[in-house]
């Protein structure tokens, strides 16, 4: 057996390029493209120098991260979506959050028969439009579910550029719902409104919670929390065999977040950390399957990929700032919401931060958090009407 395909090599190839994307992105140069970016751009560069397998001779190590990995990630992760945790966010925020994930659904309809992307060849054009509604609703544990569901992982060009357009749309955004605010509260002036008040030093506490990576594990912790995710993964498969209608993403996606609000789940730490982990293992595989120079011929699919996506982004917008206007929302809000939906629950914060509304940081936490829950579902939804 050659090196580069022995799964001892490519795993631990894989595992340090993780390493290395993560010391990366946390370089200021970097910060803005994110590890999951970095891992995919680092492993597409290492299988087009024949340093560890690509899509031309892929291992079956590949199709087990996809079969295995990527799903039990995804599931991990949803394991942090703590429901209870909502009556922080108030009425306003979570009202607008949510017209906001309405808009972004019309928006996906809308901009994919204004540019129908698979006359411009886009493959899986129905599926990419529910990705795009996914990650623009909850984040990307959405949109890699309903690319896992739709088979997209497996053209590793097409996934490298959706990931790329959506950093570049999404940093666009996050810097306009930072300028939006003022410009609108100049020419449509609106009252402030200042969301009921904690009444406990928890709401600071569970913000910590939300943003932070690093959870203190144990071994019963990590074993119990496996047990949980292979049961699950196991029960998906076989309910999917038996209804073939009902996607096993979703199933798996229904079970970790009834479990999620079990407060003996909720005392286990380390789900965040192993759901972490595995994504970036996926991302690493799926880097592994872009051929550089089918990317380069695939540059009108890129462009046409920033069209879609950017004029997706514009009319959630439009949508979303008319009808919060017209029912006089606060500009502030319904910047932080929009920057949830399309940014995710750390963007909504640092928005609140930025535009002197602290009070409303935790209100966009929750209300990212509330998308992590239902971006899956939305996505598949806009996948189906499509299709």
């Amino acid at each position: 057996m050659q090196l580069i395909l022995n799964p001892l090599y490519i795993a631990g190839t894989l595992i340090l390029l993780m390493v290395i994307s993560e010391w990366v992105a946390q370089r200021k140069f970097f910060r803005h493209l994110g590890s999951g970016l970095i891992v995919i751009i680092l492993a597409a560069i290492l299988a087009n120098s024949h340093l560890i397998p690509s899509s031309q001779n892929a291992p079956p190590f590949y199709d087990q991260v996809f079969k295995y990995v990527a799903p039990l990630g995804i599931f991990f992760l949803l394991l942090d979506v703590k429901l209870k945790n909502l009556r922080y966010a108030g009425v306003p925020m979570l009202a607008t959050f949510l017209l906001g994930s309405i808009c972004t659904m019309g928006g996906a309809v809308i901009s994919y028969h204004l540019i129908s992307p698979s006359s411009h060849h886009v493959n899986y054009a129905p599926a990419v439009a529910g990705m795009y509604t996914g990650t623009y609703i909850g984040g990307s544990a959405n949109l890699n579910a309903i690319a896992i569901q739709y088979g997209v992982n497996k053209d590793g060009n097409l996934f490298a550029a959706i990931n790329a357009v959506d950093n570049i749309i999404t940093t666009i955004w996050i810097m306009a719902t930072l300028i939006l605010p003022s410009i609108l509260q100049k020419i449509f002036p609106r009252k402030k409104q200042i969301p009921p008040q904690q009444q406990n030093d928890s709401s600071g506490e569970l913000m910590r919670q939300i943003l932070s990576k690093k959870e203190a594990v144990d071994v019963q912790g990590i074993s119990i929390l496996l047990f949980f995710g292979f049961a699950s993964l196991l029960l998906s498969t076989i309910i999917s065999n038996y209804v073939p209608q009902i996607p096993s993403i979703l199933t798996l996606t229904t079970i970790a977040l009834i479990l999620a609000q079990v407060p003996a789940v909720q005392n286990i730490k380390g789900g965040k950390v192993i759901g972490y982990f595995l994504i970036l293992l996926f991302l690493a595989v799926i880097g592994a399957y872009c051929d550089i120079h089918a990317l380069k011929q695939s540059g009108d699919v890129a462009a046409t990929l920033l069209l879609w996506v950017a004029l997706l982004v514009l009319i959630h917008a439009i949508l979303l700032f008319t009808i919060a206007g017209i029912f006089r929302q606060d500009w502030d809000i319904v910047s932080i919401a929009s920057n949830a939906n399309i940014g995710g629950t750390a963007t909504a914060a640092v928005c609140a931060n930025s535009l002197g509304r602290e009070d409303l940081q935790l209100p966009g936490l929750l209300a990212g958090a509330v998308g992590n829950a239902i971006g899956t579902y939305a996505g598949i939804l806009i996948v189906e009407i499509l299709r």
